[in-house]
């Protein structure tokens, strides 16, 4: 169980640093996409998706890989 935490935090970590290598690598195609209105206003909204979704799942299992847990509380 703890190698697998710790191959998706591997995994996640690489993709998420791959994805601000790629938003580096591309911004001027992005931004004159994104600027040229119509519905490619999404392209910016789907990339913070993806952001969010990658980094924050990285983020769950490299606290989880450190052994460090929310804390649970329960309503009596």
């Amino acid at each position: 169980m703890k190698q697998r935490v710790l191959l998706y935090t591997i995994v996640l970590g690489i993709l998420s640093a791959g994805l601000y290598f790629l938003l580096w690598w591309l911004e001027k195609p992005i931004m004159s996409y994104s600027q040229q209105g119509k519905w490619y206003f999404i392209i910016p909204i789907a990339i913070a998706f993806a952001f969010s979704l990658v980094h924050g799942a990285f983020t769950g299992y490299f606290w989880e890989a450190l052994g460090i847990q929310a804390k649970s509380t329960k309503e009596k």
